[in-house]
Order: structure tokens, then sequence, then C-alpha cells
């Protein structure tokens, strides 16, 4: 699944475990001051926060190039890689 503008917040979070991080980083949502609502959507919590919608979902897709195909279980992620590379 993709991330889309047009879903809802509340449909965002649940593609990804971390699309609440890119949220709070993006200052959606990550403290009082700057409360999303999960029933609105992507693009129109952007146009209330004056946040650059294609830059957000850019950031979102990054978060999908890291997951582990379900099908594959001896394929490893880019996280896996970089934590065998320090190891």
């Amino acid at each position: 699944m993709h991330f889309d503008p047009n879903m809802t917040v509340q449909e965002a979070m649940f593609v990804h475990p971390q699309v609440a991080e890119v949220f709070a980083a993006f200052h959606l949502g990550g403290c009082s001051s700057c409360g999303i609502s999960e029933i609105e959507t992507v693009a129109q919590v952007c146009m209330g926060y004056g946040v650059d919608i294609a830059m957000l979902l850019e950031v979102l897709e990054g978060l999908m190039d890291d997951m582990p195909d379900p099908a594959n279980k001896n394929e490893t992620t880019k996280a896996d890689e970089k934590v065998a590379n320090v190891e």
C-alpha cells in the first residue's frame, strides 16, 4: 500500500508504524499546539499547516522502501544492512 493525499490521517497511520514520527517531524500532531484530526485527509492537514504535500508524501513513501516483502522471509532490509555494517 502506498500513501495518497486523499487518505485520512488514521488510514496513513495504519500503513506504517513510523508515520506518526514523520508527521511530528513536520510539526503535524507532534505537540498540543499542532494537533491534527485523524479524520482529516493528509492533503487537508498539509493545507491547514502550510506543509509541502509532495515533500511529506516523499518522506512517507521512503518508509515503504525499507519494508520487507512478507513473501520473502530471507529478504534483508536497508535497516538490516546498516546494522550488519555497524557490527
